[in-house]
């Protein structure tokens, strides 16, 4: 499974490095967006899960990964920027759905305050609409080792907090992302967290009220930084809104074991294709919140 790579320019500022997996008898085109100090790389299970039932799509941001060389890299991204970008990328690739993971939510959500005419669907994994106190402990702490660009206590952070589900060997190899990053990379993230820790996440959640299509919150039962109960917050934003559980599972869903990656699958699957599949015991498909008041 062999994605046709291209580094798109982007409303000539900046040059992002994509990945498409193209499938012949896929009738939808997903397009899939990281979270914080993460690449295309984190996604190779969930394009295994989408794959070939869908065309998938994957990118870095113009700062991380294999965008990072070909951007001048001289100024920082705010989250609103990032949004724009995605815009873009549903635009060119007329992709009908996206799905994001942990902060990767936020410029989601900003980009479907755009309603960019073709998208149909949108999944959002691992996020929700308030700051909590793990979460708050966690960014803190972030910020503390992000601004010295201590990448080995970064990453021994992330392991430690939103990563402690994830089986060995991924914590030797996201350590070893984490850890070695540029230093603009920690710069972004710093910026980033800094601005979620002063405004806590209100343009994304002011956007979300103009969102009409509907959209999949989906958490991990075990994830207590982004929990199962803080994300049914988003019914009071988003009106076509929708949750599913994955059960044993923390942040990382998919990537922390065998049953969480096929639960998450099967949900995936039941909200984007619901033809696709008879079975809906673990899909937790709440209605009414359409009526809910903010």
């Amino acid at each position: 499974m062999r994605p046709e790579i291209a580094v798109l320019d982007i409303q000539g500022q900046y040059r992002v490095y994509t990945e498409f997996y193209r499938a012949d008898a896929a009738e939808k085109t997903i397009i899939l967006v990281n979270g914080s100090m993460a690449t295309t790389a984190s996604f190779a299970q969930t394009v295994r899960n989408l794959h070939p039932q869908f065309n998938v799509v994957a990118y870095d941001q113009p700062y991380a990964g294999k965008s990072r060389p070909h951007n001048t890299n001289e100024r920082l991204l705010t989250k609103e920027e990032e949004g724009q970008i995605l815009v873009e990328l549903i635009d060119h690739f007329a992709a009908e759905q996206v799905m994001s993971f942990s902060w990767g939510g936020a410029c989601t959500l900003l980009a479907l305050a755009h309603k960019p005419r073709r998208l149909e669907k949108a999944v959002i994994s691992s996020f929700s609409p308030v700051i909590n106190e793990p979460m708050r402990d966690y960014l803190e702490r972030g910020v503390h080792y992000l601004s010295r660009y201590d990448g080995y206590q970064v990453g021994n952070l992330v392991n430690n907090t939103i990563g402690k589900h994830l089986p060995s060997l991924f914590k030797r190899f996201n350590f070893r992302h984490v850890s070695s990053l540029a230093d603009h990379e920690y710069a972004q993230m710093n910026f980033h967290i800094n601005q979620v820790l002063a405004h806590e996440l209100g343009n994304a959640l002011h956007g979300a009220k103009v969102v009409d299509i509907p959209v999949l919150f989906m958490n991990g039962e075990w994830d207590e930084y982004t929990s199962v109960e803080d994300a049914q917050l988003f019914g009071k934003y988003v009106r076509n809104s929708h949750f599913a559980t994955i059960q044993s599972a923390g942040h990382f869903l998919d990537m922390e074991h065998k049953s969480a990656c096929r639960d998450s699958r099967n949900v995936l699957m039941d909200f984007l294709k619901p033809a696709a599949k008879e079975s809906r015991i673990r899909y937790q498909h709440i209605q009414g919140n359409h009526a809910l008041a903010i």
